[in-house]
């Protein structure tokens, strides 16, 4: 076998259809439109139904708004962080991520107040509950309440794309 011998296997390449070229090419006169009416005389637009109530609007519980600025928090408890760092440990982004509690180092995070902590934690993260204050300061224990960082998801997406 050489290279100048090598073809592709047959059905491989197929050839576009060109479709209002003339009644032998098989798609001629109507180019695959069907005869009279709105589709065969110009474009309709995705999800057009001819004036019936289109399927989006009858179905109720597929409305709605997503909103796309939103950040979401991913929830970290102190029962757990009680569990996975020993005493004196500081507890931030960098931790959570390697013992597995967030998805990334970047994600936002906020710890809750869940569960008994029974010895002293130094906690940075970007939010904190009340409950989880009161009861890392009564354990011996300081927390460092990070400045929120005002990006959303899409930037996030935007800065990852540009290799920063």
């Amino acid at each position: 076998m050489d290279q100048h011998t090598l073809r592709q296997s047959a059905g491989a390449k197929q050839a576009r259809k060109r479709v209002g070229r003339g009644p032998g090419s098989g798609t001629g006169t109507t180019a695959g439109r069907g005869r009279k009416g709105q589709r065969a005389r110009g474009s309709v637009r995705t999800g057009f139904e001819g004036g019936q109530i289109p399927l989006v609007r009858r179905v109720p519980h597929l409305r709605g708004f997503k909103n796309f600025t939103r950040v979401e928090f991913q929830a970290v408890n102190l029962g757990t962080l009680a569990e996975r760092f020993p005493a004196g440990s500081t507890v931030d982004a960098q931790a959570l991520a390697s013992a597995r509690l967030i998805d990334d180092v970047e994600a936002p995070f906020k710890v809750l107040g869940r569960g008994e902590l029974g010895h002293a934690l130094t906690v940075k993260a970007p939010r904190l509950s009340d409950a989880a204050k009161s009861a890392i300061t009564a354990a011996g224990g300081s927390f460092e309440e990070l400045a929120p960082a005002d990006r959303t998801p899409r930037d996030r997406i935007h800065r990852r794309k540009a290799g920063n």
